[in-house]
């Protein structure tokens, strides 16, 4: 399986876990609802009930043959055989004798609970009903315990609904997304050699036109002519860049140690004389031995001179480039400094989305959203800073690696040899 088939099977994958996992909890919280809902109600009618009933066996109940599940208690009666420990309850029993009012509770003892109520007769005499709620409890419990069943089989139909869903709703967006990277991987591919062509001519009747020393407003033409197709091959080398990085990370195999620091400098000296035309100052600082990340130097090298890039595009004539790299723990951090215009603190993460335009009305484009990507595909950070009128640092943060290992020549493997 390719790269970008692997990613998009695990992404496909991730989404429809989410649509099970999604399911899943609204069903549980559903049947959560349900149950407290039913709970609630069948607490409250058999609490309703069975008060009616013990106010009725206290009232009107005979005490030798009292209702089911209750015990009635009066002066000079003898309870039941089967009557619970620790009733009648004196306390209220005396209560009642005292004040003439009546009495009632909740009392849990031996794993349930019974509900009390004393009070005086009609006819006379202090009578104390107890009715056991254990049936009533054991009722809640197999509610809760169905309840519990159907949460099963609602996990169970959310897993298979997720399934259904990921295959009608997400694979055909997946589809839908490589076709249209493969579009974009195609026709950048097929762009590319014609617009090369036309930049190499165009440069060359840029040369022939300063040659032939024609019209100044015929070399100004070709020369903007040669500028506008040469940021044309820029945007197709973004648009292929993009479609290799959305295809998936590099393989570890072919990632290799690269040196940061000679990376910066090479990238600083082939933007020599562009910086020389800018008018610009550009310095490389920072540590003063070799820093070295794992990671694919194209990749990388297009990282730091689009960083580069950027700097000189947005910094005017006279002002001040620093590139500076230093080791935080085992991280290498990359940091390029410009005195330019700076942008509002707001607008530090809006700069790495694609063709974002800033409140100068600078554009942004797909190179620093790419270079986030990259940076990021390495397992690194890249982050933003500045303030208007003050310039604007951006700084990349990648782990540093083990320098590669030294070569021994081979003059010395054949005398050790020898």
């Amino acid at each position: 399986m390719r790269p970008s088939e692997h990613a998009e099977s695990a992404a496909v994958g991730r989404a429809r876990l989410r649509i099970a996992v999604i399911t899943g909890l609204i069903i549980t919280l559903l049947v959560t609802v349900v149950g407290v809902v039913a709970d609630t109600v069948m607490t409250r009618a058999q609490s309703d009930q069975v008060w009616r009933e013990l106010r009725y066996g206290a009232s009107r109940g005979d005490l030798s043959s009292p209702p089911v599940c209750t015990w009635l208690y009066a002066h000079g009666a003898t309870p039941l055989a089967n009557a619970p420990a620790g009733f009648p309850v004196r306390a209220d029993l005396d209560r009642v004798v005292a004040t003439g009012d009546t009495v009632e509770r909740t009392v849990r003892r031996a794993d349930t609970v019974y509900l009390v109520r004393t009070q005086i007769r009609a006819d006379g005499p202090v009578v104390q009903a107890v009715f056991d709620m254990r049936f009533q409890l054991a009722d809640r419990r197999h509610l809760w315990y169905a309840l519990g069943v159907a949460e099963a089989v609602g996990l169970i139909a959310a897993a298979l609904t997720g399934l259904v869903l990921g295959r009608l709703s997400v694979a055909p967006l997946a589809e839908a997304l490589a076709r249209q990277r493969r579009f974009v991987t195609d026709a950048s591919h097929e762009l590319r050699t014609p617009v090369t062509l036309v930049y190499t001519r165009a440069q060359v009747l840029a040369r022939q036109a300063k040659a032939a020393q024609l019209p100044a407003t015929h070399r100004d033409g070709l020369t903007r002519l040669v500028g506008s197709v040469g940021r044309l091959g820029e945007v197709l080398d973004d648009l292929l860049l993009s479609a290799s990085l959305t295809a998936g990370p590099a393989r570890p195999a072919e990632r290799v140690p690269v040196d940061l620091t000679a990376l910066a400098r090479s990238v600083v000296d082939e933007e020599a004389e562009r910086i020389r035309d800018s008018g610009l100052t550009v310095t490389v600082g920072g540590a003063r031995r070799t820093l070295f990340v794992g990671g694919i130097e194209s990749a990388l090298r297009r990282a730091v001179g689009e960083l580069l890039s950027n700097a000189i595009r947005h910094t005017p004539a006279g002002g001040r480039i620093e590139v500076t790299l230093t080791r935080s723990g085992s991280t290498v951090e990359l940091t390029v400094s410009d005195t330019g215009p700076g942008f509002e603190a707001a607008e530090a993460e809006r700069l790495f989305e694609r063709f974002h335009r800033a409140g100068d009305g600078g554009r942004y484009g797909l190179g620093l959203a790419l270079l986030r990507e990259v940076v990021t595909g390495h397992g690194g950070t890249v982050a933003a800073a500045g303030r208007p009128g003050r310039g604007a640092r951006f700084t990349i943060r990648l782990p540093e690696c083990a320098p590669p290992p030294a070569r021994v020549p081979a003059s010395a493997v054949a005398a050790g040899h020898g």
